[in-house]
């Protein structure tokens, strides 16, 4: 799913719907882009079932983006493959099914969940708050807590609702 975004005229459509356009002519505005470009893009999005449409309104469909996030996850035995044991076994405690059961208290512990979940921001892309909440719904429900934690400890950057992977550590 994520490489149906690889197109910028895709991008920019699905980010200007994010910040709340939606019909065509809003689109367009928000998008700077010509409104056939933005048929296209809509198309294309819609053909994915990333949007909707209702009555001339588009939306992005969220729950879609949440459960092809979910079913993204590694599964359970993956997880902290190719990791030291530690953190490993920290990720295998914390983490059910993809998901982040809780929040370790231990700050220690807890800097390897967030880690574990900042890697689902790529480096160098910059997310409207809702696509934000979007992506870390699909790792716990309390996705204000966990998007508080990412930027209270350096790995997301928040400036004006827009959010960008700032730390953690980096596959090379």
């Amino acid at each position: 799913m994520w490489g149906l975004l690889a197109d910028e005229d895709r991008r920019r459509v699905f980010a200007a719907m994010v910040l709340g356009a939606q019909t065509l002519p809003e689109l367009a505005e928000r998008s700077g882009l010509a409104p056939p470009d933005v048929w296209r893009a809509l198309r294309r999005l819609a053909r994915e079932d990333v949007v909707a449409v209702e009555h001339d309104r588009w939306s992005v469909r969220g729950d879609v983006i949440a459960q092809r996030a979910r079913e993204a996850a590694p599964a359970p035995e993956d997880v902290g493959e190719g990791l030291p044991p530690r953190e490993a076994g920290v990720l295998r405690s914390f983490l059910r099914d993809g998901r982040v059961e809780r929040l370790p208290a231990a700050r220690n512990k807890r800097l390897v969940v967030l880690d574990h979940v900042a890697h689902a921001f790529e480096l160098g892309v910059r997310y409207p708050e809702k696509e934000v909440n979007t992506i870390l719904r699909a790792f716990h429900a309390d996705h204000a807590a966990l998007r508080r934690n990412l930027v209270d400890e350096g790995f997301l950057t928040r400036e004006a609702g827009i959010y960008w992977r700032s730390g953690g550590t980096v596959e090379v």
